[in-house]
């Protein structure tokens, strides 16, 4: 039998079918899309990807594929004008919104915009007392309408009963008679409001 000296109308619409809707479509519906029979595309689809079996369909697969790319690269220049017609197109309907989104867009793209993100991770026990300390106080302030007349000097009062833990024995007991007592006010809190 051989290898085909060329592609059918079918294997080329394939073709067209997957590289046209890459990541949209599975090679199934890529086949029956091309007018193979249903019941038999997902034997099809996986042939005709076969360099081996059908090695005229996976070169023009792959020479589709980088005339796509080349038509739909992605570049600085054309990002920013594609970025400005969306822009204009948005205010020519009244989609103020958008238009903000595309103009931002295009200022990220073009560097006037800086994003930074600082990602710290660690423990507590790797704090030192001051840190820990700091961080507690930190905790009570961002959750105080939950605590309720709660100073911090209370709480403060009540952790340093065992006065600067040393070791992280200690360290790690001082950690949880603080996650305790925020637990023990969150559900007083809890408890006090479902009453009423």
């Amino acid at each position: 039998m051989g290898v085909p000296k060329k592609l059918t109308e079918k294997q080329m619409k394939f073709a067209h079918e997957v590289v046209t809707n890459e990541g949209r479509k599975t090679a199934t519906e890529c086949a029956v899309d091309a007018g193979f029979e249903p019941e038999f595309a997902r034997q099809y689809a996986s042939k005709l990807q076969n360099p081996k079996l059908y090695p005229l369909v996976v070169k023009y697969i792959g020479e589709l594929r980088e005339e796509w790319q080349k038509k739909y690269e992605v570049t600085y220049d054309r990002h920013i004008s594609e970025l400005g017609k969306i822009r204009q197109q948005a205010l020519n309907k009244g989609a103020w919104s958008a238009a903000v989104n595309a103009e931002v867009a295009r200022g990220k793209a073009a560097g006037l915009y800086i994003e930074q993100k600082i990602i710290r991770t660690g423990k507590l026990e790797d704090l030192t007392t001051e840190e820990l300390e700091n961080r507690m106080k930190q905790i009570i302030d961002d959750y105080s309408p939950i605590l309720e007349d709660v100073p911090f000097e209370e709480i403060k009062e009540k952790l340093n009963k065992d006065k600067n833990p040393q070791t992280s024995e200690h360290r790690q007991e001082h950690l949880m008679n603080l996650r305790y007592l925020l637990h023990t006010r969150r559900r007083e809190n809890r408890t006090f409001t479902k009453m009423y």
